[in-house]
């Protein structure tokens, strides 16, 4: 488990103890953090740990839009994504003076 991560899911979690969503009603903020929680298991975390997360974590996934642009995913995203070292190199292998 990584404890930085840990670090930010206490952080949400503290954020949402005393509103449903992070600014307070429905915003970006919730669709740019949405994603990033998905993948908790292979994160190492356990929403268990995190009530409020937790609570937010399923309003959001229930909510129809974000239904259908998972489904939606499902039928676009069907081959396996294969890199190539090249691709490594590129996506992951540049800083901001390499690239300026």
């Amino acid at each position: 488990m990584s404890a930085k991560t840990n670090r930010l899911y206490g952080v949400l979690n503290k954020r949402l103890a005393d509103r449903p969503f992070i600014a307070g009603t429905y915003s970006i903020a919730d669709m740019a953090a949405y994603p990033w929680i998905v993948p908790y298991k292979n994160q190492g975390q356990s929403l268990e740990d995190f009530p409020h997360l937790k609570r937010w974590f399923e309003a959001i996934r229930n909510r129809p839009a974000v239904v259908r642009a998972y489904d939606r995913a499902k039928e676009v995203n069907t081959q396996a994504t294969v890199l190539t070292e090249e691709s490594k190199r590129i996506l992951f292998g540049q800083t901001a003076a390499s690239v300026a």
